[in-house]
């Protein structure tokens, strides 16, 4: 079913981390920061966040789909500019509109919003590396599609205020694609992102719906 084997699709990988070190570093500490601008604020913090998630899902799809998986899937060239578009939302809406506010909140999704930010950024490859799999050839934190993905449903889950819908088309659909993986190349710590993009799509309209009641009253 695969254009690629398996040994080919953690080879890219593997190639890829070499090729970019230390950019998994830089990437783990620009997470680290928009996460804890979450909590404590500044005055530029939502954009600042927003300027992270673009900064990842533009390096994501220009350099590791157009560079190093297309030479084994030619479906990376249509996966890199979705990625691309996706990086230019986020740096519209967010950065250049001001529209997406992060912060506080108790409710359900902010906490699941921390789990999957978590998971991304640690137990996603101390997971891949439980189930057999060699440091060099796990996707890495902020850089590669899977990762990036559950960190910005993570983030968005964090939001206070309703953001535009068209920001989760992109992520849902990756969500689907990429938790393909799962199955078919046997990369259990892509469960979770196979059922992300449907759970943050339901706790966000929730959540939305919650706060349109409490404006109206």
């Amino acid at each position: 079913m695969l254009p690629f084997s398996v040994e080919q699709f953690f080879g890219a990988f593997a190639s890829y981390n070499r090729a970019i070190w230390p950019a998994q570093i830089v990437a783990l500490m620009i997470g680290g920061l928009a996460f804890a601008l979450v909590f404590r604020r500044c005055k530029r913090s939502d954009e600042i966040i927003a300027g992270v998630l673009a900064a990842m899902w533009a390096w994501t799809g220009l350099i590791y789909h157009l560079i190093f998986f297309a030479p084994i899937n030619k479906m990376a060239y249509a996966f890199g500019a979705l990625f691309a578009v996706q990086a230019m939302a986020f740096g519209y809406v967010g950065v250049i509109q001001g529209r997406m506010t992060f912060g506080r909140s108790s409710g359900p999704a902010a906490w699941i919003g921390i789990a999957f930010v978590l998971y991304a950024a640690a137990i996603y490859w101390l997971f891949g590396v439980a189930t057999g799999h060699d440091l060099a050839e796990l996707p890495a934190f902020g850089v590669t599609p899977c990762p990036v993905t559950i960190f910005t449903f993570g983030m968005l889950l964090l939001t206070i205020r309703p953001i535009p819908r068209l920001l989760l088309i992109i992520p849902i659909l990756w969500s689907l694609i990429g938790g393909s993986a799962a199955i078919l190349l046997h990369v259990p710590q892509d469960w979770v992102l196979l059922v992300s993009g449907i759970v943050s799509a339901v706790l966000l309209a929730g959540r939305d719906q919650r706060l349109a009641s409490a404006s109206s009253r």
